[in-house]
Parts: C-alpha cells; structure tokens; sequence
C-alpha cells in the first residue's frame, strides 16, 4: 500500500499515525516532491472510481488562478483536469492510499484509513 501525503497536513500526519499504529506495511509519497505524472493521476482515479475534480482542492491559491470552478466537469475536460493536478500537485486533495486489492480511499478520516486497511 502507498500513501500520498503532504507532512504538514493534519490529515495526512494522522492518517500515518493510524497506519503505523496498526503496524501496517506501506510506502510514503510526498507527492508534492514526487509529483504523479498524468498516467499516475490517472490510474488513481480509476482505483478511487472518481473524476479529477472530485479530488481536486479547489481553495488552494492555484485553483483559483487558475478559475478551476469555472472549468466544466464533463468527460471532455477531464484531461485538462488531470494536466492541472499534475502541473499543481498542490490541488490534489490529501491523504490518498493505494490498497493492496488494487483500490484507493481519500483518507481523510479514520474511517477512510481503516477501510484501506481492510483491503
């Protein structure tokens, strides 16, 4: 299992914390240094069974730069979502586990963490 994480996220620091409480075997991302190329947001968002905007932090200063609420959310747009993510890593929303049964979870809960676990 891989965790996507920005360390000065509350979210993500607890969600690491879960993980090692339960003496889980996983891989650390900072995804902000180890920016996910399109390919890899792409096949996130399969596993996650979302749409690039679903996950996308759009009160972050880029998105609004950039006018990300403005932007459609239909199948015809969805690569120029996925080229935002991958230019702005930063508008990825946070923690994301890939699991081991080829699944992910936005794991912003304890909830999210332990269902992840469960895979």
């Amino acid at each position: 299992m891989e965790i996507w994480i920005n360390p000065a996220c509350s979210k993500c620091r607890s969600a690491v914390n879960l993980l090692d409480a339960e003496g889980a075997e996983y891989t650390v991302r900072r995804y902000l240094e180890d920016v996910p190329s399109t390919d890899e947001i792409r096949e996130v968002l399969d596993r996650l069974g979302l749409e690039p905007w679903d996950i996308t932090r759009t009160q972050e200063a880029a998105a609004k730069e950039l006018g990300l609420k403005e932007w459609p959310r239909e199948a015809a747009s969805r690569e120029r979502w996925i080229g935002a993510l991958a230019a702005h890593p930063k508008l990825i929303q946070r923690p994301i586990i890939t699991a081991d049964d080829g699944t992910a979870v936005v794991a912003r809960t304890e909830e999210a963490v332990r269902d992840a676990l469960s895979r």
